[in-house]
C-alpha cells in the first residue's frame, strides 16, 4: 500500500513528476465533447505514459468540454517512473501505462482500484532524421559500425520492447545513450544527434514529418499493450471512472486510432 507523504507527493507534481518524467500540465479549456457527463468542480489527475501525450491531451479537452468546472491535469513520463511515484504516495486518480509490467508495480502494491483494462496497443518503428544520414532501411542496419543509435532505458516499456525486437532480429546494437522515455529518444533523432532510434509508431506520427519512420517485421514480436486503471484512494474517484470510460469508449478509440495506436 502507498505511504502518503504530503510534502513529497506535492513536490513530485510541482516538479513535473520527478526525475525521468516528461512533466505535468493542465489541459485548460477545451472544445465540447459529444459524450455525456456530469457538471462539477474538481481537478482530475492522470498519470500517463509519455507516448500518450498527444492522444490523452486531446481526450482531456473533450472531457473538460462536457464537464463544466472540471480540469484535467496530466503527468506524462516513463511508465516505470510514474508507477514508482504512485506507489510512493503521489496523488493520482488514473494511471495509464505503456506495458502490463509497469502496471503490475502498481497492482502488486495494492494501489489499483479494480482490474486494469487494456485499451490500446503500440509497436516500434525505426526513427531516422529526414535525410537518413545512416542510410538505414532495415533493423539489421542498426548494427553498422559507427552508427549512432539511441534507445530507451531498459526499465521503461519502450526499452524493454526494443530489447525484444532486436533479439527477434538477432541484431546486436550498442546504443550511444539510453534515454528516460520515448520522447527523449525521438528528440535526439529529430535534432540530428543520433542516426536512428527505436520509438513507437505513434511518436513518429506525432513528430509531423520531423523524422522518418521505418517499419520492420520484428516489431510484431514486441507489441506493447497499454492498460489503464483507477488509482486506489483516488481523490476524484467518480471523475476517474468517467475518464476511463471515455478512453475505453468510441471517442477514445477514434482518437487513439488517429494517433497511430492499434486496437486492443
Amino acid at each position: 500500500m502507498r505511504t502518503w507523504i504530503a510534502i513529497t507527493a506535492a513536490a513530485l507534481l510541482v516538479a513535473g513528476g520527478g526525475a525521468g518524467a516528461a512533466g505535468c500540465g493542465e489541459v485548460g479549456d477545451g472544445a465540447s465533447g459529444t459524450g455525456g457527463g456530469s457538471a462539477g468542480d474538481g481537478t482530475l489527475t492522470v498519470f500517463a505514459a509519455a507516448s500518450l501525450t498527444d492522444a490523452f491531451t486531446s481526450l482531456g479537452r473533450t472531457f473538460e468540454g462536457s464537464r463544466p468546472g472540471v480540469k484535467v491535469r496530466f503527468n506524462f513520463g516513463a511508465s516505470s517512473t510514474l508507477a514508482q511515484q504512485i506507489t510512493q504516495g503521489a496523488p493520482a486518480d488514473v494511471f495509464a501505462s505503456a506495458s502490463p509490467a509497469t502496471m503490475k508495480t502498481v497492482t502488486d502494491a495494492g494501489d489499483a482500484a479494480g482490474t486494469p483494462q487494456v485499451f490500446t496497443r503500440n509497436r516500434l518503428v525505426i526513427a531516422v532524421p529526414k535525410d537518413n544520414p545512416g542510410k538505414i532501411s532495415t533493423v539489421g542496419d542498426l548494427s553498422k559500425p559507427g552508427l549512432k543509435v539511441v534507445l530507451c532505458a531498459v526499465q521503461v516499456p519502450c526499452g524493454a520492447a526494443a530489447a525484444r525486437a532486436l533479439g527477434a532480429a538477432r541484431a546486436e546494437v550498442e546504443p550511444v545513450s539510453r534515454e528516460k522515455d520515448v520522447k527523449a529518444v525521438l528528440t535526439k533523432v529529430g535534432l540530428g544527434e543520433a542516426d536512428a532510434g527505436l520509438v513507437y509508431r505513434t511518436d513518429v506520427k506525432a513528430a509531423g514529418g520531423k523524422v522518418t519512420g521505418i517499419e520492420f517485421p520484428q516489431a510484431a514480436q514486441a507489441v506493447n499493450d497499454y492498460p489503464i486503471v483507477e488509482v486506489a484512494g483516488a481523490p476524484q474517484a467518480a471523475l476517474a471512472k468517467e475518464f476511463i470510460r471515455l478512453v475505453l469508449g468510441p471517442q477514445g478509440r477514434t482518437v487513439l486510432s488517429r494517433a497511430g495506436f492499434e486496437a486492443s
